[in-house]
């Protein structure tokens, strides 16, 4: 019996020698889940589907600046997302440690320790806050909403049913808006003036995006769902209210709203804010969310995939080529569309 006491005290104590120690910028790189930052593309979201507006051929320095301000307002949700990993991963540590995966984060794994941890994600919050102040109040609004939503998230609302998938979605949502405030009332030297751009993002947009983080988000509980298997409530206590029944029927109805959600967009040609080609030209890019969609789908009920949703969206070649079309037939309708205009 004396000799697991003492491989346990050593355990200890080479734990508490490894997560004293400063942590290495590889283990804080991880800790900030890199591959997770492609969701926080969706800043430039707003960007893509202005072009038409605040592209000048007259004004290289003006469409720079409208740029800059959305790959600055990128940076500042990279920080804060990061952030919030950093504080979602300390709360659940002791969960983490059980899980087959999550065990290799630097926090469960003893690599970062959750003084240094939380220390981390206030630096973030800070610069990211401080940046915010530079664009302007409103998107530091943006980011301390964002910001509130997700703390809440890590530290109560990811335990209520139904309300842990929406919390996710409106994280996603907050970034759409903030690519819209970043490039709003952005000022262009245009065919000898200077005009000041209205970028208001149609309100579409924005339930499009809701939906489909929603969506995104219902898949990754099914997996969780699937691989946890019996040890479910132990890795994840909101899984137990769920089953894969009731997943897959949520999940059945966000998919058929979201394709219907982005098909009323591309001919919402009376809305101005919607910014969509009067000829209704918008809907060739229909078939391909229609495609991403279904794809989705078969990743997750063929596959079993969706519990790294960033790494189906990174490494699956099919939903890849999609994107891109989707992008060049999006970008092209637009542009055409102020050629002939």
């Amino acid at each position: 019996m004396i000799t697991p006491i003492i491989g346990d005290v050593a355990a200890k104590t080479e734990l508490t020698i490894q997560t004293s120690r400063i942590p290495s910028i590889r283990a804080i790189i991880k800790g900030s889940r890199p591959l997770q930052m492609v969701k926080n593309g969706l800043v430039l979201v707003p960007l893509f589907f202005t072009v038409n507006i605040w592209y000048s051929a007259d004004d290289f320095s003006g469409m720079t600046s409208i740029v800059g301000r959305t790959f600055a307002t990128l940076g500042i949700f990279v920080l804060l997302s990061a952030a919030v990993y950093f504080i979602n991963d300390s709360s659940d540590v002791e969960k983490d440690r059980i899980h087959p995966r999550k065990q290799l984060r630097p926090i469960a794994a003893g690599r970062i320790s959750l003084p240094w941890a939380y220390g981390i994600s206030i630096a973030m919050i800070v610069g990211a806050l401080v940046a915010s102040v530079a664009i302007s109040i409103p998107m530091l609004i943006t980011a301390a909403a964002y910001l509130t939503t997700n703390v809440a998230y890590s530290w109560w609302l990811k335990n209520i049913v139904l309300l842990d998938v929406m919390a996710v979605s409106s994280g996603f949502v907050l970034r759409a808006v903030a690519g819209s405030i970043a490039i709003d009332h952005a000022i262009i030297y245009r065919g000898g003036e200077t005009i000041e751009l209205d970028l208001t993002i149609s309100p579409w947009l924005y339930v499009v995006t809701a939906l489909g983080a929603l969506f995104i988000a219902l898949a990754k509980r099914r997996a969780e769902l699937s691989v946890a298997g019996e040890n479910s409530e132990a890795q994840r206590s909101i899984l137990a209210e769920y089953t894969v029944t009731l997943l897959d029927n949520l999940i059945n109805v966000v998919a058929t709203a979201t394709l219907i959600a982005y098909t009323l967009y591309t001919f919402s040609t009376d809305v101005t804010e919607a910014n969509v080609p009067a000829n209704n030209s918008m809907m060739l890019t229909i078939p391909f969310v229609a495609y991403g969609v279904l794809r989705y789908l078969y990743l997750i009920h063929v596959k079993d995939a969706g519990e790294a949703p960033e790494e189906i969206l990174i490494r699956d070649k099919p939903l890849l080529i999609n994107i891109f079309l989707w992008l060049v037939t999006g970008s092209s309708v637009l542009m055409w569309t102020r050629i002939i205009g």
